[in-house]
C-alpha cells in the first residue's frame, strides 16, 4: 500500500511561483499531479516516469509548471511559475503502480489529500 502526502500549497498573487511536494510511502511508478477546481471535474496537470526521463503536461500548464522527482527521498515536486487565477484549484498528488503514463486519473491507483492552491488577481 502506497500512501501519499502533498504540502505546499497557499495563497499567492498572479505572477508568483509556488512548489508542491508530495512524499510517497512505498514503491511508485508513475507519479503525477491532477487538480480540481469547485465545480469541474479532476484535471491532469503533469506526470512523471519512475527515473524521471520522461515528463509529461497538461496544455493549460506546459511551459509554466515543472514536474520532478527525487527517488532517493522518496519525493515528488510541482513547481508553478507563473501562476494565474484559473490554476486555483486543490492540487493533488496520485501514483500508479504500472509504467505506462496516462493522464485519466481513474487509471492511477493511489492519491494524496489534497492541498489547496489560490491565486489572487
Amino acid at each position: 500500500q502506497v500512501q501519499l502526502v502533498e504540502s505546499g500549497g497557499g495563497l499567492v498573487q498572479a505572477g508568483d511561483s509556488l512548489r508542491l511536494s508530495c512524499a510517497a510511502s512505498g514503491r511508485t511508478y508513475v507519479m503525477g499531479w491532477f487538480r480540481q477546481a469547485p465545480g469541474k471535474e479532476r484535471e491532469f496537470v503533469a506526470a512523471i516516469t519512475r527515473n524521471g526521463g520522461s515528463t509529461y503536461y497538461g496544455d493549460s500548464v506546459k511551459g509554466r509548471f515543472t514536474i520532478s522527482r527525487d527517488n532517493a527521498k522518496n519525493t515528488m515536486y510541482l513547481q508553478m511559475n507563473t501562476l494565474k487565477p484559473e490554476d486555483t484549484a486543490v492540487y493533488y498528488c496520485a501514483a500508479r503502480s504500472l509504467l505506462m503514463v496516462v493522464t485519466r486519473s481513474q487509471d492511477y491507483d493511489y492519491w494524496g489529500q489534497g492541498t489547496q492552491v489560490t491565486v489572487s488577481s
